[in-house]
């Protein structure tokens, strides 16, 4: 035997065990306040530069769906990549559109701790930061809200956006009247509408998270003061209209949102990224947010691993606190 031999070829892993947590756990696992305070602490740290945050990498499945990885880290927390497959012939089958995987390794051995759910995460994560940016950018005095959508990122906005404003009235809308009034109907206090148009002129904050091609809205019904928040990807088009960022000021997550799809946004590919305001610059101070009460802010998300892997983070903290989840062996 060589006894020169590295030792990475002498030491074999063995059998590990490692933290199993499902949807339900996730759920359980996430105080939706404490999210959107970690989602805004990692935007400011994002801005910092101290996130790692490579661009993702799509796989495409031709005439089924795609596929992306979504790695991220920052000091003091695990290694987080994210597998998300996004397929939208789910729908059909009764099954999400958006599955995902999110797995946590040791950063200082690269070992597996933790592999989690992250459906819910997507989800919860992608609201949560259009939400932030309505606690941050919308008028303090906004009193009406219309989501626009009603699949889960609406039922989600749904849930998060009282926690940041005390609104008199949240609406929802759907291109299927039924659908709206379902989704009304499993959260309190929430109104069903027909009328788009008027909805949107008679609101201050204006949600879109649907899955069309198209705008959803016209620029023209956006009311000065009001507040605009956009997570829908669906490339080439989308559901923001792209004059509406001449009426007001645009904030998106990171520089990213100016590349190409998949990195970035479908709505912004020909889009100075000068007209943008990295939402972390502006939390940390180094740029301004909402400047009067009559102007049209808009924030357009793409998603990015730094939400993952805060509310990963976050899941399984509480945990390891609480006890949840099952070992497994690998």
């Amino acid at each position: 035997m060589d006894s020169q031999q590295p030792a990475s070829n002498i030491h074999a892993k063995g059998e590990i065990k490692i933290l199993s947590l499902s949807e339900a756990e996730i759920k359980r696992c996430i105080d939706p306040r404490k999210l959107l305070d970690a989602l805004a602490d990692g935007f400011k740290a994002l801005s910092d530069g101290r996130v790692a945050n490579p661009a993702r990498p799509q796989l495409d499945i031709p005439n089924a769906g795609y596929s992306l990885a979504m790695p991220a880290w920052m000091k003091g927390m695990h290694l987080t990549v994210k597998l998300v497959n996004v397929f939208e012939g789910n729908i059909a089958r009764g099954i999400p559109s958006h599955l995902a995987t999110i797995h946590l390794f040791d950063p200082e051995t690269g070992m597996p701790v933790c592999v989690m759910d992250g459906t819910y995460i997507t989800a919860v994560r992608t609201s949560g930061s259009a939400v932030l940016s309505v606690r941050e950018l919308a008028r303090r005095d906004a009193k009406v809200a219309t989501v626009v959508g009603a699949g889960v990122q609406a039922s989600q906005h749904l849930r998060l956006l009282p926690l940041v404003r005390d609104f008199q009235e949240i609406r929802v809308f759907s291109k299927d009247f039924a659908d709206a009034q379902a989704l009304a109907s499993h959260h309190s206090k929430i109104t069903a509408v027909e009328d788009l148009e008027a909805a949107v002129r008679s609101s201050d904050v204006v949600c879109l998270a649907t899955h069309s091609y198209v705008p959803v809205i016209s620029a023209e019904w956006v009311q000065p003061g009001t507040h605009v928040s956009s997570v829908g990807v669906a490339p080439p088009g989308g559901e923001l209209p792209i004059d509406l960022i001449a009426r007001g000021k645009l904030f998106v997550e990171t520089r990213d949102s100016f590349a190409p799809t998949p990195v970035g946004c479908c709505e912004l590919a020909n889009t100075d990224p000068e007209a943008g305001t990295d939402l972390g610059a502006m939390l940390l101070g180094k740029r301004p947010g909402r400047t009067s009460d009559q102007q049209i802010t808009i924030y357009k998300a793409m998603g990015v691993a730094m939400e993952d892997m805060v509310a990963a983070d976050l899941a399984y903290r509480e945990a390891k606190r609480l006890g949840a989840g099952q070992a497994i062996s690998l």
